[in-house]
């Protein structure tokens, strides 16, 4: 599943981060890595002491600013990321994120290579598989590197206003590939592959095509409705987000894109059927004959349902991953159950949890959540 979570409320959302005002100051700093390395210590109990670790964490900082991750923190740091996400549903997966350090990289065109990378072994032929890339952090002097695409997958939007052709959710995205002189083609289409944009410190921003083997995209077919095919809608298998950081023990780290995989709902309800989106709900409507001339006949209800079923149909027939929100509903009731057997608290949206569609049928409608803060984890960059 795609996992999103809020802004944070301290001093980094309302900076840029990568600028040294952003970073936190040194006794900040030493503070937020000794309750990372201690809950480390604590969840990997056959690791050096922590006051041993922090001598090290302590030489470091006061000699460079900032400190190195070991490769066991960082992924420890990017799984209980995921597990800390209070807005993602598939949480109960999280200690299976393959993660990939690639802190070395930090020019644009071998992060792009890496996305590209990335991209590949996380589709695995349509077993996707939960993965994250992690590239250079922020250090004093030295922001680290940003993507600047939502996912590393999207649909171009163009035009302005009502006269959208493709994702409206891509318009800005869109204008600014248009002026790294990026063209769609003879003519703008509702599915364009955009291309990534990077942004490395002290060089200008980049874009870079994604290679067609690289993405895996579903053509949607509904069991039933001989005619949806008519429709040519699509979508693609792996949804990688990439506008968020993760931070973890004071360390952030600006590019670091991950995923899961998709649940139906996430496509049928909000991509392809939000009205701000592909609003596909009154043409399905229309082709089902469906009366439309009140809320009351509930034929956006009726049009919804069969979108997911389409989805779902599509994807399971393209051997591609895919979930379904009564069964990730009862899953992450299990994910909470397994935290509170490990003495942990689970943080969770309810607005988030409960599914856009079919909310009350689901069992994570029935119960209230504790909605809190927790690090490491992954935040939105300020726009």
């Amino acid at each position: 599943m795609r996992w999103l979570t809020r802004r944070p409320s301290q001093k980094a959302d309302v900076v840029t981060p990568g600028a040294d005002d952003a970073l936190p100051s040194t006794g900040e700093l030493l503070a937020a890595a000794e309750r990372f390395i201690t809950l480390f210590h604590d969840e990997s109990p056959w690791t050096a002491a922590v006051a041993d670790r922090m001598r090290q964490v302590r030489d470091e900082v006061n000699s460079h600013g900032t400190y190195r991750h070991t490769p066991e923190e960082l992924a420890f740091a990017a799984r209980v990321a995921w597990r800390n996400s209070s807005r993602c549903i598939g949480r109960l997966y999280w200690r299976t994120l393959r993660v990939r350090d690639r802190r070395q990289v930090s020019a644009a065109d071998q992060i792009a290579a890496e996305c590209v990378t990335h991209l590949r072994q996380a589709t695995n032929g349509g077993q996707i598989r939960p993965m994250i890339t992690v590239f250079a952090p922020d250090a004093p002097g030295r922001p680290g590197p940003r993507i600047l695409n939502s996912q590393l997958i999207g649909y171009a939007g163009h035009g302005p206003g009502q006269a959208v052709i493709g994702d409206p959710a891509n318009l800005k995205i869109t204008q600014l590939a248009r002026r790294l002189g990026w063209r769609p083609g003879d003519q703008p289409g509702r599915f364009d592959l955009l291309p990534l944009i990077i942004e490395s410190p002290g060089l200008p921003r980049a874009r870079f095509e994604l290679p067609k083997d690289a993405v895996l995209e579903v053509p949607l077919r509904h069991p039933d409705l001989g005619w949806f095919r008519e429709l040519r809608l699509r979508w693609y298998a792996v949804p990688v987000i990439s506008d968020m950081y993760l931070e973890a023990g004071g360390i952030r780290y600006p590019a670091a894109p991950f995923n899961g995989w998709y649940m139906c709902t996430e496509i049928g309800s909000r991509d392809l059927g939000d009205e701000d989106r592909y609003n596909q709900l009154p043409e399905i409507a229309a082709r089902m004959d469906l009366n439309t001339d009140s809320p009351r006949t509930l034929w956006k209800d009726r049009a919804v349902t069969e979108l997911n079923v389409a989805v779902l149909h599509s994807y399971e027939t393209s051997g591609v991953k895919i979930a379904d929100h009564h069964t990730e509903s009862e899953r992450f009731l299990t994910h909470i159950e397994k935290e509170q057997q490990h003495g942990r608290r689970c943080p969770a949206d309810w607005s988030w949890i409960v599914p856009p569609t079919a909310g009350s049928t689901t069992p994570v409608f029935h119960r209230t959540y504790d909605d809190f803060d927790a690090s490491p984890n992954f935040y939105r960059h300020p726009s």
